[in-house]
């Protein structure tokens, strides 16, 4: 992605994973319900150990 699409400058929304405890950002495809999100992968939802 060129890098005038994005807004420079613009911080993202963040949460930590209560299983890794590492932080991830807002994407796209939680953008209707970020609230809800808690995890960061599948593998953690699943609670897989890494």
């Amino acid at each position: 992605m060129p890098a005038e699409r994005r807004r420079a400058g613009t911080p993202r929304p963040e949460k930590t994973c209560p299983v890794c405890q590492r932080p991830f950002q807002w994407r796209k495809k939680w953008e209707k319900n970020w609230e809800q999100v808690r995890y960061c992968s599948d593998a953690c939802r699943r609670g897989t150990p890494r």
